[in-house]
């Protein structure tokens, strides 16, 4: 399954889109070594973009013409993550304008390795010489 939109980022990264719909969004990852923090496992900057991406599109699956901006992020690390990791995140709430999700990054064994919550807002999406742009906020009055 394909990102909707050019992410440079998560490109790097390695990330792979598997679920997108619903509410919920799944993507796996396995981290390179330049991923990697001085313990040898998953770097938590990595982590925490994988959490914000996959909270991002299980928000995005219900309004896919929108684009969608992180508001705020809480993460709380539980246990190395290490491997093939797949992150699961879920749209618990929506306004016209806003999104409220979690996000766990599960590893090989079925250990939850992270989790966080988010809030997004929905953004209308502008073109731009590069393609669509997310950074043109809806009107909130």
């Amino acid at each position: 399954m394909k990102f909707l939109t050019h992410i440079p980022f998560v490109e790097h990264l390695g990330f792979e889109l598997i679920k997108f719909e619903g509410g919920e969004a799944e993507i796996g990852y396995t981290a390179r070594p330049e991923h990697m923090n001085s313990f040898n496992v998953t770097h938590g900057g990595a982590s925490m973009t994988l959490m914000d991406v996959v909270m991002a599109h299980a928000a995005r699956s219900v309004v896919q013409e929108m684009g969608i901006v992180t508001v705020e992020m809480k993460t709380s690390f539980m246990q190395p993550a290490t491997g093939a990791l797949i992150a699961k995140g879920r749209l618990i709430h929506r306004t016209a304008t806003m999104a409220f999700t979690e996000a766990s990054i599960i590893d090989a064994q079925g250990r939850v390795c992270s989790h966080a919550t988010g809030t997004f807002k929905y953004v209308r999406r502008l073109p731009t010489a590069q393609g669509i742009h997310d950074l043109n906020p809806v009107p909130t009055d």
